[in-house]
């Protein structure tokens, strides 16, 4: 393979840390190694639902959203734990950290996950052996394992990251897609869900080969622009460009999920509303953002949509307060009908570290009086960019991280400590 300089296209890597909560939760618990563990939301309650579990558990038939008393009996021996978002959330940070010593074209996804881009990297490395530097480190330095996808753009990056897990790392080229991507069924094409996998499979397409080879009317009358975009993505073409920045031009983060069947259980909807209301969270959390706006969507059996949301005057973005509010809005909303398809979605939203503090009725007289500093620091931010221009004590503090050879609880209150300072 060619040296990073002189690589003639783009390089980008997906790196996709294996099992994360479970990977965490055995790290920061040397015990835990080795045996089967599950994260659910209530590991007491026997119709809970898993949040993830590590591999061991799988290679026992446990697999994420499996509910906790299947688990239980396909696996007698299973750990069950609550979720720790505080630890995770430090993990996350750290896992970040590392990828940043590479290059600054790092762009999170998700609380677990980023892409990178180091066609630019000087030096006399190539890609395969940056992405082994990068496995190696983040396992011996913070005990964690993941998956790293090498490819052209960020489709192809992604679906590469995919194919060998855990600690695996893939190189996906466009020459190659008819052979590793193509024969693939549709189902497993980042970017199509359940929903779009059968009105898909409705029109005769079966494997991503057939998305690649369709005709394009066909495609936008069924998927409308989505159907376009699937197509292009079939064919390795995808020129999204690794922004770390992004974070600044995102609206709105949400999750939604098609249920199984129609659904009319209360506990069950319950249920999965404070799961959608977690990921947004984890979302949220991953890219330290927040908004005052939280909306429900519902779509029944008759598959007719409907929509409500509240604003506060508080920045929201702990699960708790997301759910909290999502409940509220979907006891309000619902008409009794079997519903089919539940989202939670956050909106307006701002980057977190900006601020010392949410603009709430509390603080409303403070917050004015400082409006023109506000709009100084705005107007700066625009011309000198918003990394190099920030209020005095906003800006989040980058901690250093010394090797490790576990992500311990020494870690984790070192981390603590840091971020208290």
């Amino acid at each position: 393979m060619t040296s990073i300089k002189k690589a003639t296209s783009r390089i980008i890597f997906h790196i996709d840390m294996n099992s994360f909560y479970a990977s965490v939760e055995q790290s920061y618990d040397p015990s835990l190694k080795g045996k089967a563990i599950a994260i659910a939301g209530n590991p007491k309650e026997r119709r809970g639902i898993l949040v993830t579990c590590s591999y061991e558990a799988r290679a026992k038939g446990v697999y994420t959203t499996m509910s906790v008393w299947e688990a239980k009996r396909k696996c007698p021996e299973l750990i069950l734990l609550t979720p720790n978002f505080e630890r995770y959330r430090i993990a996350s940070h750290a896992m970040f950290e590392v990828l940043r010593t590479y290059t600054k074209q790092v762009e999170p996804v998700s609380i677990d996950e980023g892409f990178m881009d180091v066609t630019d990297i000087d030096g006399p490395m190539t890609a395969i052996q940056i992405a082994e530097d990068i496995q190696t480190r983040l396992l011996t330095e913070l005990d964690l394992p993941c998956s790293i996808g090498i490819a052209p753009n960020k489709f192809l990056a992604k679906t590469a990251s995919n194919m060998k897990k855990p600690m695996g790392i893939t190189i996906l080229r466009k020459r190659d897609i008819d052979k590793l991507l193509w024969p693939l069924p549709v189902l497993d094409m980042h970017g199509v869900g359940e929903s779009t996998s059968k009105k898909l499979n409705s029109i005769g397409l079966h494997t991503i080969g057939d998305i690649a080879k369709a005709e394009e009317g066909v495609l936008k009358d069924s998927l409308g622009k989505n159907g376009i975009r699937l197509k292009k993505r079939a064919n390795g073409h995808d020129d999204r460009l690794v922004d770390p920045d992004s974070v600044y031009d995102t609206k709105s983060v949400g999750n939604s999920t098609t249920l199984p069947s129609d659904e009319s259980d209360l506990q069950e909807l319950k249920k999965v509303i404070e799961g959608l209301s977690t990921r947004v969270a984890n979302r949220l959390e991953a890219k330290r953002l927040a908004g005052p706006t939280v909306s429900i969507q519902i779509r029944d059996a008759d598959w007719q949509n409907s929509s409500r949301s509240q604003s506060f005057h508080n920045l929201l973005y702990e699960k708790e307060k997301i759910f909290e509010v999502a409940w509220s809005l979907f006891i309000k909303k619902w008409d009794g009908q079997p519903i089919r398809l539940l989202g939670v979605t956050v909106s307006n939203i701002v980057d977190r570290i900006d601020f010392s503090e949410q603009l709430s009725i509390y603080n409303f007289e403070d917050h004015a009086k400082q409006e023109p500093i506000l709009k100084l620091v705005e107007t700066l931010q625009t011309e000198f960019g918003k990394e190099l221009i920030t209020r005095g004590l906003t800006k989040a503090r980058k901690p250093t991280y010394e090797s490790k050879t576990s992500f311990s609880k020494d870690f984790l209150d070192d981390h603590k400590d840091r971020e208290n300072k």
